[in-house]
C-alpha cells in the first residue's frame, strides 16, 4: 500500500491544514506547466496522496490499513467522485485535454445505485441451533410505477440543457498562483448531467423510485449469533433513475434462554441431582433442544462434574457438525428433612464413622472449589 503521508511529507498525526498546506506547495512545484512535462507522474502521486489524506472518512480507512483508491484503479466518475484530475482541475483548473492525458469530463449520469439497508432480526436460542426461515419487514425504495425510472412525468423527456449545450460542466476563467487559467466545474443549471428535467414525475418527484413496506424472507442457517449478518444481494433500495438495488443486510439479535447458556457452538446447562442420587448413581432425563436425553449419574458423584453429550450443541455456521451440550452437576444437599429421614442420616454417620467427621482439607488442584474454578476458567 502505498505510504501517502511520505508522499505528501507530513507525520500521520498531521492536521488538515498542514496536509493542505504541504499538497499545495509540492503541487506548484511539481506543476506540469512550471517543473515540464517529467513532473506529470509525480504530480499524480502528490494528487492521490490528497484525495486520500484531505478527506476525512477516506483517511479514517487508509489509517486502518485500507487503500480506499484501490478498488477502483484511483478514478471514480459521477458526481460524487473525486480523483486526482479533480484535484487538478479545482486547484490549477483545466479545460480541454488535461496533462494526464484525459479528456475533458462529460456529463454525469442520473443513474444511481441504490443503498444498501440494514434490519434486525431476532431469533431464538433453539432457532440459533437449527437454523430457521424468518418474515422481516423493511421500508425499501422501489422502481417507480409510473415513470419506471425515468424521473419525467408522462409523455415527456429530458432536454438537453441549455446552459452547457449537454456537457454537464462549464468553463470560467480565473486568477491562480500561476496566473489566469481556466477552470471547469459542473454546470449549475443542470447539476452536471447535461439534461434537464421540465416535468418531474409527480409521483416520485423526479426521483424514479418510490417507497413501501415490504416483507422478505431470509434463510437463517444454524450457528448465526448476535452481531451476525446476512447478505441479501440486490435486495435493498433500488437505484435513482431506475439504478440497480442496493444490498440487504439482516443483523442477528439472539435472545437469552432460561435454561441454555451458549458458549460459542457449545451450550451449558445446570441439573440438580439429589444428594442419594449422586451418592448411589442414578439415571436422570434431561429435556433438550432435541428432545429427552439420558445423563448418567455415577455413583459419588461430587458437585461440579460434568457430563458432555456430543453433537447436542449449536449448529457451526459455514460449518458442518455441531457443538456438544456440557451438562453441570448440582448436587442438592436437602434442608427440609423429617424427624425419619433425619434419623436415617444419623445411622448411616454411624455406619460411616462420621458422627464427628474430620477437618481434612484437600490438597491442591483438588477438591470442589478447584473443579468449580476450571469450570468457570473453560467458558
Amino acid at each position: 500500500m502505498n505510504d501517502y503521508y511520505a508522499t505528501l511529507g507530513v507525520a500521520r498525526t498531521a492536521t488538515e491544514a498542514e496536509i493542505k498546506k504541504a499538497y499545495r506547495k509540492l503541487a506548484r512545484e511539481l506543476h506540469p506547466d512550471v517543473a515540464g512535462a517529467d513532473s506529470a507522474e509525480k504530480f499524480k502521486e502528490v494528487a492521490a496522496a490528497y484525495e486520500v489524506l484531505g478527506n476525512a472518512d477516506k483517511r479514517a480507512q487508509y489509517d486502518r490499513g485500507v487503500d480506499p483508491r484501490g478498488a477502483r484503479g484511483g478514478q471514480q466518475g459521477g458526481p460524487q467522485g473525486f480523483g486526482f484530475e479533480d484535484i487538478f482541475e479545482q486547484f490549477f483548473g483545466g479545460g480541454g485535454a488535461s496533462p494526464f492525458g484525459g479528456q475533458q469530463r462529460g456529463p454525469a449520469s442520473r443513474t444511481q445505485r441504490g443503498g444498501d439497508t440494514l434490519v434486525q432480526a431476532t431469533i431464538s436460542l433453539k432457532e440459533a441451533v437449527f437454523g430457521v426461515s424468518r418474515e422481516v419487514q423493511v421500508d425499501l425504495a422501489d422502481v417507480c410505477g409510473t415513470c419506471a425510472g425515468s424521473c419525467c412525468a408522462p409523455g415527456t423527456q429530458p432536454q438537453q440543457c441549455a446552459q452547457c449545450n449537454g456537457q454537464g460542466v462549464v468553463q470560467r476563467m480565473a486568477r491562480s498562483l500561476l496566473g489566469n487559467v481556466m477552470t471547469t466545474s459542473p454546470c449549475p443549471a443542470c447539476g452536471g448531467y447535461g439534461t434537464t428535467i421540465p416535468s418531474p414525475c409527480p409521483d416520485c418527484s423526479g426521483q424514479g423510485r418510490t417507497h413501501s413496506r415490504h416483507t422478505v424472507k431470509v434463510d437463517i442457517p444454524a450457528g448465526v449469533e448476535t452481531g451476525t449478518r446476512i447478505r441479501l444481494a440486490s435486495r435493498g433500495d433500488a437505484g435513482v433513475a431506475g439504478g440497480p438495488k442496493g444490498d440487504l443486510y439482516v443483523e442477528i439479535r439472539e435472545k437469552r434462554d432460561d435454561v441454555f447458556e451458549r458458549r460459542g457452538d457449545d451450550l451449558h446447562c445446570t441439573l440438580e441431582v439429589p444428594m442419594t442420587a449422586a451418592a448411589l448413581g442414578a439415571t436422570m432425563t434431561v429435556a433438550t433442544f432435541d428432545g429427552d436425553q439420558a445423563v448418567e449419574v455415577r455413583p459419588g458423584t461430587h458437585a461440579g462434574s460434568t457430563v458432555k453429550l456430543k453433537g447436542l450443541g449449536v449448529g457451526k455456521l459455514q460449518r458442518s457438525g455441531r457443538g456438544d451440550l456440557h451438562v453441570h452437576l448440582d448436587v442438592h444437599t436437602p434442608t427440609d428433612l423429617t424427624d425419619e429421614q433425619a434419623e436415617l442420616l444419623r445411622q448411616l454417620a454411624t455406619l460411616r464413622g462420621e458422627e464427628m467427621p474430620e477437618a481434612n482439607l484437600a490438597p491442591v488442584g483438588g477438591g470442589v472449589f478447584h473443579r468449580l474454578r476450571d469450570a468457570f476458567k473453560g467458558r
